[in-house]
């Protein structure tokens, strides 16, 4: 076991025989302890030679005692690392506890991890996204990814060696460890043993961290959408549902414009209606160029749109770095429209939330043609359908509600002048269409002044609420000369005006006999006057 070196070693002017003891085992070494002896102690060489196995053997058990120290604290260490790992639920913190975990066992190698994901992370970490392009495809980095198993790398350019450890979960890789050693090196099994393993102890917590957070997102997109529906189901006007919508929209995905549209059937789905609620931005100019570009696009793609990057889109001829996500709002029956979200950012939406957002428009659709088939119907019942000027019903609860609630008002009946002659004369259809025309000349000249109803047959009523009496007896003449001079046949009206007051205490059955009077004292007079009650 003692090998006496038979090279003579010179040391100042003493010659001196050296003699070696190897330290380890089983082939092994991990040293020598060296002896020098000159001529003289010579003798002492046998007495050194009884003693040096038990001197062997002691320092062998420290070194292998001291080995086998470094590697109970390493695996105590990562026992520590793998529990701290599995209470966590956020990636940043176990993406963190790596680095940290790694610079303290081998503090001298460098570190970056590459990810499959885009985390958001804290600055200062080592991490990147890992590379997708065709030419990471024969890289370590990928083929680790790839394959699932680790991998070594010198690279002469650099004069280093790198290993790739796989961040392994159950369910897929989540990214790459990387390694740099900073030069050459023949890894130790045990160094690379124990990345492989922190890699896949990383993985699991990365996985168990996705699923968790996946598991609350999906928790929350479920009551979202059942929230959302809720509301959506109440008896809402259709205004009120596109600006809750909207709302929602805007606060569940970060989103700056939001627009719920409205495509008319009569133009075959090009001209649309921006919904009232819907953002501001669609009342633009630029965005009237935009959403006929994604209707387009829509149409032709038959499918809804999930654009990370609008100025990247070849089909839609735009600079702007924008987010957009839209999906055809479609009943069959009643609705036809487009739900716009866009944010001004690029990539800034996930698939997840493109998802989501299908999953609202699609809930919300029927709720929109619900409440827009109610609007319909509700203008039915108050609009009379061949003049479309509002039906008697509603202009009597009108005067009602006024009467209680106003200081004056004044109601106007009007009387289509000798109208039976035009039936006779020129058919139905046109008396029809000559009651169209006065109806129009009364709605051009009223404005937002007052309410124009359907009285009954050829007669027409007006009620204007506040007016003083002055600009209210104006109104009512130039009412009058509109009719005769844009109908076809010509016609005149007669009419009749009632002013009334809150200390007159009249009641609407009195207002409407008044007119009627003053109606027929026109009519007595020669047709085609007004007569102020």
């Amino acid at each position: 076991m003692v090998k006496e070196w038979e090279k003579r070693i010179v040391v100042g002017k003493t010659d001196l025989h050296l003699v070696a003891f190897p330290l380890g085992s089983e082939g092994k070494y991990t040293g020598f302890i060296v002896v020098g002896l000159d001529e003289a102690n010579q003798r002492q060489a046998s007495l050194l030679n009884l003693s040096i196995d038990e001197i062997t053997k002691f320092v062998n058990k420290m070194i292998l005692f001291s080995s086998s120290m470094e590697e109970t604290r390493k695996n105590e260490l990562l026992y520590t690392t793998a529990s701290k790992f599995h209470s966590f639920i956020d990636t940043n913190e176990i993406l963190h506890e790596i680095i940290i975990t790694l610079q303290r066992i081998y503090p001298d190698f460098h570190y970056c991890l590459l990810v499959s994901q885009d985390y958001t992370l804290d600055e200062g970490l080592p991490v990147k996204q890992l590379a997708y392009d065709n030419g990471s495809k024969t890289s370590a980095s990928m083929k680790a990814y790839l394959s699932g198993d680790f991998q070594i790398e010198d690279r002469t350019s650099e004069g280093k060696s790198y290993l790739f450890a796989p961040i392994r979960g159950r369910q897929g890789v989540y990214g790459v460890l990387q390694v740099d050693a900073k030069r050459y090196l023949n890894f130790p099994d045990k160094v690379i043993d124990f990345f492989v393993s922190l890699a896949k102890t990383a993985g699991n917590a990365l996985e168990n961290a996705h699923l968790y957070q996946q598991s609350r997102k999906l928790n929350n997109d479920l009551q979202l959408i059942n929230s959302t529906s809720h509301h959506l189901n109440a008896n809402m006007c259709l205004s009120d549902k596109i600006e809750f919508m909207s709302k929602k929209i805007k606060d569940s995905f970060q989103a700056d414009e939001v627009s719920f549209l409205c495509f008319e059937e009569e133009s075959g789905g090009c001209n649309y209606k921006v919904l009232e609620g819907s953002t501001s931005y669609f009342s633009s100019v630029e965005a009237k160029r935009f959403v006929t570009s994604i209707n387009s696009l829509v149409k032709e793609q038959k499918e809804p749109l999930f654009i990370g990057d609008l100025s990247e889109s070849t089909s839609l001829n735009s600079i702007n770095k924008w987010s957009v996500m839209a999906v055809p709002m479609t009943d069959y029956e009643q609705f036809e429209g487009l739900a716009l979200v866009i944010r001004k950012k690029p990539y800034f939406f996930t698939f997840d939330d493109f998802k989501l957002l299908q999953s609202l428009v699609q809930h919300s659709t029927l709720a929109f043609a619900n409440s827009l088939l109610r609007e319909k119907l509700e203008k039915n019942i108050i609009t009379d359908y061949l003049t479309q000027l509002h039906s008697r019903y509603h202009l009597d609860q009108c005067i009602e509600r006024h009467l209680a609630e106003d200081d004056r008002g004044h109601f106007l009946l009007y009387d289509i002048d000798n109208f039976k002659q035009i039936n006779d004369c020129y058919g139905h259809q046109t008396g029809d269409e000559v009651l169209r025309q006065v109806a129009d000349a009364i709605t051009r000249k009223l404005g937002s002044e007052g309410l124009a109803a359907r009285w009954g047959g050829e007669e027409l009523a007006v009620y204007l609420p506040h007016m003083p009496s002055e600009e209210a007896e104006t109104l009512a003449e130039s009412i009058r000369k509109e009719v005769s001079e844009h109908s076809s046949p010509c016609v005149t009206v007669s009419g009749g005006m009632v002013s009334w007051s809150r200390e007159s205490k009249a009641d609407a059955k009195e207002i409407f006999q008044e007119a009627d009077t003053a109606l027929y004292e026109a009519k007595k007079n020669g047709k085609n006057i007004i007569v102020f009650s």
